[in-house]
């Protein structure tokens, strides 16, 4: 009983002990939550406090920011206002002024009304006593002085219009000539002789020998090839290529320098070298026509007229390359016609085409300009390009003012001196003459012929003729070519006398 008793005794402690336990961490518990709460609550106000002071200093920067703003506008707002009733003050000047000026002018406008009608009184009066003295009415005395002015007027048209006539006679040979010398002035001009033969340069004369072959046969295959003559002969170091078709000279010429440059000469490679030159020929002939038509801006051309263009490169007339001068001709086409108001690029185009029928592939009996016309219309050019080409030798009626243009442009490119052989040694030589005239004076250091030989630049040292002196010098030069020279127009002579100082920093 006693070992029961105390078991219970201990079992009751321990629950009293784990009640007692129990209520003593549940005491501890709330207390440490109410202390928990209490912090938080203490925390809770400052930052509280502290947003309150940050919210109210936010909103205190912001109204001084309103604040400004708003002083700033009304600033704006008073300035307006200033500049609008100074305005407004102006308009009121203003209106009065016009108020004052409208004023004047009803006034004035009224004191008109009054001198008109004083005036229209006094003309009523003069004209009914006119009328006395005349014994006509108004109406018979308007149609007497209608007839006398009609037949006055008459004359003087009359007069007027003849002298216009002769006035606008004069002025178009005058615009003519200014036109045709601008024309000129403004292109270039390159001028080329042809010749019938070409020389083939060689580096040393075993080669003649190589060239001819055994017999001869080597050179009588390359000649019945290329359609040419080849001449050896002493010539040092030189081989004559002769035909009159420069095309056929051409591929000779080429021929030969392959041949020369590979070393294997004999007819069979002749013939596969010839053939082989002749279609570069062809092709280099395209594309020069190519290469024409785009230096001019000339677009749309059939691919045969561009290759018949591009042929005239190796074509001459009367010495003068076909091609440049159907450039030439071309330009001075184009500006010619921009200077009258027409289509500059028409004639161009009529100007290049021009002698096309100087380039045919077969002999024709019918003039160049006709057989050139009938190509461009084979190849579907308009009327009055084929027109321009067919009549700019006078063979076929001028229908449009691109011919004339052409016939002009043609005559002045084959007239610029030096152009064609025809004219061109008279040309050289007087230029010499010129020059060594002047050269002929003492102290004369040099002489240039310009302007196609009508002005004549003479250089004189300035240690041997003085300033005075250099009127005279111009003056006996000019009286010594009039007295032994022929020369169109006149000659203007220059003498420069210039003295230089040359020093060198080192």
């Amino acid at each position: 009983m006693d070992i029961i008793l105390a078991i219970c005794i201990a079992v009751g402690c321990l629950i009293l002990g784990g009640v007692l336990g129990f209520m003593l961490f549940r005491y501890i518990i709330k207390q440490r939550y109410n202390q928990i709460i209490k912090e938080a609550e203490i925390e809770a106000e400052a930052l509280k406090e502290k947003k309150q002071l940050e919210l109210k200093e936010k909103f205190l920067n912001r109204k001084s920011e309103l604040d400004r703003e708003a002083n700033q506008r009304n600033q704006k707002m008073q300035s307006f206002e200033n500049k609008l009733k100074q305005r407004e003050l102006t308009l009121n000047q203003q209106s009065e002024e016009l108020q004052k000026k409208s004023n004047e002018v009803e006034s004035q406008r009224i004191n008109i009304g009054k001198q008109q009608e004083k005036l229209d009184t006094l003309i009523t009066e003069q004209r009914s006593k006119l009328e006395t003295i005349s014994g006509l009415t108004t109406e018979e005395a308007r149609e007497s002085l209608i007839e006398s002015l009609k037949d006055e007027a008459k004359t003087q048209a009359q007069q007027y219009i003849n002298e216009i006539m002769d006035e606008a006679k004069m002025t178009a040979n005058k615009e003519a000539k200014k036109i045709i010398i601008q024309s000129i002035q403004r292109v270039a001009s390159e001028t080329a002789v042809e010749n019938s033969v070409s020389v083939f340069h060689i580096d040393s004369d075993e080669v003649k020998g190589r060239v001819i072959g055994r017999e001869g046969r080597n050179i009588r295959a390359l000649e019945a090839a290329t359609g040419t003559e080849i001449v050896v002969d002493d010539t040092p170091e030189a081989i004559v290529i002769s035909a009159f078709d420069p095309v056929r000279r051409e591929i000779c010429r080429l021929a030969l320098h392959q041949l020369v440059a590979d070393g294997r000469i004999h007819p069979a490679r002749i013939e596969e070298v010839v053939a082989k030159v002749k279609k570069q020929v062809e092709e280099e002939i395209v594309e020069t026509g190519k290469r024409t038509c785009i230096d001019l801006g000339v677009h749309g051309l059939h691919p045969e007229l561009v290759r018949i263009v591009g042929k005239m490169k190796y074509r001459s007339s009367y010495g003068q390359n076909l091609l440049q001068h159907a450039r030439e001709t071309a330009n001075l086409c184009a500006v010619m016609a921009a200077e009258l108001g027409l289509n500059p690029k028409k004639a161009r185009r009529a100007g290049l085409l021009h002698d096309i029928g100087k380039v045919p592939d077969e002999q024709l009996e019918i003039p160049h300009a006709l057989y050139g016309a009938q190509i461009a219309e084979k190849y579907k050019e308009k009327p009055d390009i084929c027109n321009a080409i067919g009549a700019h030798h006078d063979e076929m009626e001028m229908t449009t003012l691109l011919a004339p243009i052409v016939q002009v442009c043609d005559a002045i490119s084959g007239a610029r001196p030096g152009a064609r052989r025809e004219i061109v040694e008279a040309y050289l030589k007087r230029l010499n003459d010129l020059e060594n005239l002047a050269a002929s004076y003492p102290g004369v250091t040099k002489t240039y012929a310009i302007q196609a030989g009508r002005e004549l630049r003479v250089i004189v040292g300035a240690d041997k003729i003085s300033d005075k002196e250099i009127d005279a010098l111009s003056a006996d030069i000019a009286k010594k070519i009039q007295d032994e020279m022929t020369y169109p127009g006149q000659v203007k002579i220059t003498v420069i006398r210039e003295t230089r100082a040359v020093a060198f920093a080192k």
